[in-house]
């Protein structure tokens, strides 16, 4: 069986990078986004098209099974958030062989979203600029969509503060978050704060450690009893993100989603130039160009709180190395999006599969045991 999974991967691997990323790749990128939307939400009307996707997508192992914070989890590589905005495609993605998904990031309000083009590629760096600016239908409409559907999947729901110029002043801000916050109180297995979004008016107000305390404190009087995770920035500096573990530590914090996108242009990762125009100077940047960011980020939460908080690893992985590194680094779990658009769907099978074979190669019996073997705690 494991040969067959490894040439049926192998196949579709070449029939996405030959045939059609190509076609995909000379179309605006949001049109792509959409219209793959479209048809992953028809598949997911389906039993047979969703067993025909699990035939070509999926992977098992026992190896990869876990639970993280009482959540049982089949594989640890997720949907991060930021890919299915609206909540639209959570009967198709388990079949696709993720293990979980991040929806989202929904805003108290409905948010148009920045003006178009706001989404490029940068074909060199193996990345993407992102500028949607929280496009998403609100938390009212998305949760009246979700609160009886049954998930075969974990489900988090990445919450964010409406991107709008009101939202701005910290009580109204804090109000938002709340209002999204308690609006999915009962759906779904967690909560992401999602503090970190680069591309709102005002910035990124509550990576400031005040604002954060007073905008945890309103979030913890709502009575919530799954995980809490805090999405980071990918800039803090060392002291920055020391000032957030240390507020996090005295509110109901469970872990952290180590990282939202890159904003430096001067990133060495960063193949293209500014000066040529081929890269946007507005949005952050997602893929390879996060990649260490987000490893640096995910080694020192883990070495300063000593493992004590379950960490989400996202940003740049396209391979099993790329996951495991994470892993080894401090991360329990693992999402991404643009290693999928880059190399495929079967991508998610493909970093299962070399997991498998990793911690095997190593000695481990399961992913927990790996978990940050590499860092040197303080």
């Amino acid at each position: 069986m494991n040969n067959i999974i490894f040439l049926r991967n192998k196949i579709i691997s070449f029939f996405y990078l030959h045939f059609l990323k190509p076609v995909f790749f000379r179309s605006d990128p949001e049109d792509v986004h959409d219209r793959m939307t479209k048809m992953g939400v028809f598949l997911g009307k389906y039993r047979i098209a969703k067993k025909i996707v699990n035939c070509l997508f999926g992977f098992r192992h026992p190896i990869l099974e876990q639970t993280v914070q009482g959540i049982r989890f089949e594989n640890p590589i997720g949907l991060a958030a930021g890919f299915d905005k609206d909540a639209q495609l959570t009967d198709i993605l388990p079949s696709v062989g993720f293990g979980f998904a991040e929806l989202g990031s929904i805003t108290g309000d409905v948010c148009q979203g920045n003006k178009r083009p706001r989404l490029w590629r940068l074909l060199k760096s193996q990345s993407l600029v992102v500028y949607y600016g929280l496009k998403n239908q609100g938390a009212k409409i998305i949760s009246e969509k979700l609160k009886n559907k049954k998930f075969k999947i974990p489900i988090g729901i990445s919450i964010a503060k409406t991107n709008s110029p009101e939202t701005c002043q910290l009580d109204n801000g804090i109000n938002d978050y709340a209002f999204a916050f308690e609006s999915f109180i009962n759906i779904g297995d967690y909560i992401t704060i999602n503090i970190s979004c680069p591309n709102a008016f005002g910035g990124e107000p509550f990576t400031h450690p005040e604002r954060l305390e007073k905008l945890l404190e309103r979030l913890d009087c709502i009575e919530y009893s799954k995980p809490v995770f805090i999405k980071l920035a990918a800039s803090l500096s060392n002291q920055e993100l020391d000032d957030i573990l240390d507020v996090a530590a005295r509110h109901r914090v469970h872990g952290f989603v180590c990282t939202n996108l890159a904003k430096d242009r001067n990133n060495a990762m960063v193949k293209e130039k500014l000066k040529d125009d081929s890269i946007p100077s507005k949005g952050g940047i997602s893929g390879k160009v996060v990649q260490n960011l987000s490893d640096n980020t995910i080694e020192r939460v883990y070495r300063k709180t000593r493992g004590a908080y379950t960490i989400i690893g996202v940003g740049g992985i396209f391979s099993a190395e790329d996951a495991y590194k994470k892993i080894k680094s401090g991360a329990s779990l693992l999402q991404l999006i643009t290693g999928m658009i880059f190399q495929g769907p079967q991508v998610v099978s493909e970093i299962n599969r070399g997991l498998v074979r990793l911690l095997k190669q190593d000695g481990y019996s399961s992913i927990a045991e790996a978990v940050g073997v590499d860092v040197k705690l303080d």
